[in-house]
This record gives structure tokens, sequence and C-alpha cells, in this order.
């Protein structure tokens, strides 16, 4: 099929919040979906999003364009930090 259209991969970061108050809280972005936690968790989880997709547009990149590692050090440079002895791979 010479007309296909090549199929463009998506990303997105899904954070959830473990704790809870009782209350329903999801909060979605351009490629990122955040569900359950307290207020302060939510709260967090949120403001992580948006400073990674700041990086991003800084960099001139999508999500989906990033390697891990480079994922990795956006993360970082938002304070998240990563669990020693996981890999993602």
């Amino acid at each position: 099929m010479a007309n296909a259209k090549k199929k463009k991969n998506k990303a997105a970061i899904l954070g959830v919040g473990l704790d809870s108050d009782g209350k329903k809280r999801i909060t979605t972005g351009p490629n990122f979906a955040l569900v359950g936690g307290t207020q302060e968790t939510h709260d967090q989880m949120t403001e992580h999003a948006i400073k990674i997709n700041e990086k991003l547009r800084a960099r001139g990149k999508q999500l989906e364009e990033v390697s891990h590692e480079e994922f990795d050090d956006i993360a970082h440079e938002v304070g998240l930090k990563k669990i020693p002895g996981r890999n993602a791979n």
C-alpha cells in the first residue's frame, strides 16, 4: 500500500495516587492522566506532569520523541526520583 500512512507512536504518563481521602480525582492533559490520591498527592502529581511538559517544550520535543534516558533526566530535573533496582525496560 503505497499510500498507507505511517502510524505514529504515542506516549503518555500515567500517575496513580495510592493514598486516599475518599474523594475521586482525575486530571488529564495532552499526554498524561492522573488518578487517585489525596488532594496533596494529586496536586504533586499534577505539578510534576506540567513541569515535565514544560521541559519537553523547552527541548522542542514531544514525550514520544525522548529516549528512556532523556525522560529519566527530565524527571530528575523536576524532582522525581528513580526507585533503585527497578528497570522499566
